[in-house]
């Protein structure tokens, strides 16, 4: 009994003094601390009040009311700690409630007495509410609250009661502009519990509450109500609405401007290291990589490094192909554990915009022409190639992505034919090359990421101001059978109603444009932002706004009677509704000077989003979509769907309509079905594809298995290992839209639908 009462003594000892206190409280809020960090909140100054600020911490510790932590040098409070404070702020609320009086608990877990002025300052700094007005519905307020039977006010409690009154006065505006961003308790809690059950970790739980407020604050006051309720209805779907008025989603860096420089962060990059104009290999490949892992913060989606064994070809000239597979091989490790997903852009041979283009190496141009650079080209090529196998062999790999260009002189050039076969052999195995057509004359001078967005010269009139240093700010994705269910059969209607979507799309891109450009200058994206030869290192004066569109195939259905693959009527009203789509975007661009551009959605969320809120809407006797009752979704990044049963000639006849007019981006993936596929055949495939068809980029899909157990990669749809047929360790891969994402992180309705896609082994029906 003794010891108890000794321990409870120094207990009230060490909480006798308030300075004692105030240290408690201050861990208490603000979780664990260093020593300076504390002296510095409580303002106390280190030379004056160093020896009494130890003395305090020395008695708290020795209370064991905190504890110190060795390797973090920092002090947290102790369980017991944590009970003297909850027992404090009970002795006060007590205290202060006995006199008969409102008092408000603050998100400062402080106790304070309730103050009506502090309604009206809030209602007319943050909704802009009259004072006189401020006034009336503050004493209004505060008479409904001394009504209430409770020991003590929240500030959201009085919120709801304000704007209860707002909405009572048919102030709705006012209360719109008060609105409290945030998740309810049961959703927090069944977003933990989901998390447990899924791939997030504790950061990916908390970022995923960000976002949702992030979400709130946009559709409450950044959108106009129109578009924010268009988003909320399901007539249009904003995509990475979280993220909206703080970063771009995709962009192409430059690496000659690294080359010539070096990197050299801004003030407001605080961790970044400088580095020098390369004059190694290994050096430009570090340079590149800072490059990546700086703007990864900065961006949303994709990063593409455009023609990347072009323009590093003059640094390997005198290097073995052992020196230069090991430099790859470590940049690559590093690569793939950047968060941000990238491409690489691959070429064959030098490509024209860049054969008479001066070298840049440390400290600017030189006397050279990355013409002159040929084998050097394949060198890297091949080193990467066979990096690349020798991963895939025992691991898939997802980052980086590989874009191959095709040009004219590619498909039966001997020189570079082996190279030409290794990428198919990549694709034959694993399916995660990309290839971009350059055959058609619609597509001198693009670039595109893996996702199948595309930049053109077709905007400003030149390859390095239109395909440089930009990338698309972000996109708004239309539901087309919303327009088809509301029009009923009449396409005056439907046309109408689909130029008026267009536009609500190209407003809220313009206000995406207009804070990403004070995020710009506020220096909230200091990489992005930073001065390249004195303008932004992203030039935003080149960077497109994408109308994108979902469920293409199920509004042909549902306007003409049949999809698209099967009669030609239906392909006919497909290219009117895509034509008028990409023709108003141009027609736009020409008179705001916003480059906007129509884009084929790339886009799983909004196609099973809007999906299901119009089978909610119109129920199954009106709505038309793919998948499931349970699981319903529309067609997104191709117009036919990928269960169709159609020859593989008739689709991509089908698909080449689309991709001229579709200026922003397309791709076409190809299911293969065989589990050995012969690489030769692939690249006669190509050579179809290329010639024959006006397809702008597609890909070869590969379904396989991973064992974790094995450490080895099975082609095909399997459900467990065949080698040591575990279930549990054995991850499933495909693509998802443009990614390659295990199974398991799939939405329900991709997921239940992957074997009722179409395989192709040939081009043959």
């Amino acid at each position: 009994m003794s010891r108890k009462r000794g321990i409870s003594v120094k207990v009230f000892d060490a909480i006798s003094a308030p300075l004692r206190l105030q240290i408690l409280g201050l861990i208490y809020t603000r979780g664990a601390l260093g020593y300076s960090e504390i002296m510095s909140q409580l303002k106390l100054n280190p030379s004056r009040d160093a020896g009494k600020f130890a003395y305090h911490l020395r008695k708290l510790l020795q209370a064991k009311l905190i504890n110190a932590d060795k390797k973090t040098k920092k002090y947290r409070l102790s369980p017991l700690g944590d009970m003297v404070i909850g027992f404090s702020q009970s002795v006060e609320e007590h205290a202060l409630l006995g006199g008969g009086k409102l008092f408000v608990r603050t998100s400062r877990l402080a106790m304070e007495e309730f103050d009506g002025n502090k309604i009206v300052q809030a209602l007319n700094r943050e909704a802009g509410v009259p004072i006189d007005l401020a006034q009336k519905i503050a004493e209004e307020t505060e008479g409904r609250l001394l009504k209430l039977d409770t020991l003590y006010l929240t500030a959201p409690l009085i919120r709801e009661f304000v704007n209860a009154i707002l909405v009572e006065k048919g102030l709705q505006e006012y209360r719109h502009k008060l609105t409290r961003l945030g998740l309810p308790v049961y959703d927090v809690t069944q977003l933990i519990k989901k998390a447990e059950k899924s791939s997030f970790d504790l950061e990916g739980v908390s970022d995923l509450m960000g976002r949702n407020v992030m979400v709130e604050y946009v559709l409450l006051n950044v959108l106009p109500r129109k578009v924010a309720d268009a988003h909320l209805s399901g007539l249009l779907h904003m995509s990475d609405a979280d993220m909206w008025v703080l970063k771009p989603n995709q962009f192409h860096h430059d690496l000659r401007v690294f080359m010539r420089r070096g990197f050299r962060p801004s003030k407001a990059i605080l961790t970044a290291m400088a580095l020098a104009p390369p004059k190694t290999f290994e050096a430009a490949l570090a340079l590149a990589l800072s490059v990546v892992e700086n703007s990864s913060r900065e961006l949303i989606g994709e990063q593409v490094i455009n023609h990347f064994n072009v323009l590093l070809s003059p640094f390997v000239r005198n290097l073995s192909p052992d020196d230069v597979g090991k430099a790859l091989k470590c940049f690559l490790f590093n690569l793939s554990q950047v968060t941000s997903r990238v491409s690489l852009g691959i070429d064959f041979r030098v490509p024209e915009v860049l054969e008479s283009t001066r070298v840049t190496r440390a400290g600017g141009e030189v006397d050279e022409r990355y013409g002159d650079y040929f084998d050097e080209n394949l060198k890297i090529l091949d080193a990467l190639l066979d990096l690349i196998f020798e991963d895939a062999d025992h691991k898939p790999v997802l980052n980086p992505h590989l874009v191959f260009n095709i040009s004219p002189r590619d498909l039966n050039d001997v020189e570079v034919e082996a190279f030409t076969l290794g990428a198919h052999k990549l694709a034959a195995k694993r399916g995660t090359p990309f290839f971009v057509n350059l055959l058609p004359s619609w597509q001198k001078g693009v670039a595109y990421s893996a996702t199948g967005n595309r930049l053109s010269s077709d905007w400003m009139g030149d390859w390095e101001l239109d395909t440089e240093r930009t990338g698309d700010l972000g996109s708004v994705v239309m539901n087309l059978p919303r327009l088809a269910y509301e029009a009923r059969g009449r396409r005056s209607q439907f046309f109408e109603s689909l130029n008026d979507c267009v536009n609500m799309a190209v407003n809220a891109l313009k206000i995406k444009c207009s804070a990403i450009e004070d995020r710009m200058s506020g220096l909230l994206l200091p990489f992005l932002s930073h001065e390249v030869a004195e303008e932004p290192y992203f030039r935003m004066r080149s960077a497109p706004l994408l109308v994108g569109f979902v469920g293409l195939n199920e509004a042909t259905k549902i306007m003409v009677g049949v999809q698209p693959h099967e009669e030609r009527r239906a392909v006919d009203f497909a290219i009117r509704l895509v034509t008028q789509i990409a023709s108003q975007a141009k027609e736009l661009s020409k008179r705001s000077g916003f480059r906007i551009a129509a884009s084929q959605s790339i886009d799983s969320e909004a196609a099973q989003r809007l999906a299901k809120l119009d089978v909610e809407k119109y129920g199954w006797g009106t709505a038309f979509t793919q998948g499931t009752r349970e699981a319903p979704y529309y067609t997104d990044l191709t117009a036919v769907p990928l269960e169709a049963e159609v020859s593989l000639k008739d689709r991509l006849q089908i698909e080449s309509a689309f991709h001229p007019l579709l200026t922003g981006g397309h791709l076409t993936p190809i299911e293969l079905g065989a589990l050995e596929v012969d690489p030769e055949l692939l690249l006669d495939m190509t050579r179809e594809i290329c010639q024959s068809y006006s397809i702008g980029a597609y890909a070869f899909t590969r379904n396989y298995g991973y064992c974790q157990n094995c450490r080895q990669i099975f082609n095909g749809q399997l459900q467990k290992c065949p080698k040591c047929k575990s279930m549990k360790g054995f991850v499933r891969y495909s693509r998802l839209s443009s990614s390659y994402l295990p199974l398991d992180l799939w939405p329900k309705a991709k997921r239940e639908a992957i074997n009722k896609r179409v395989h192709y082994s040939t081009l043959t029906p």
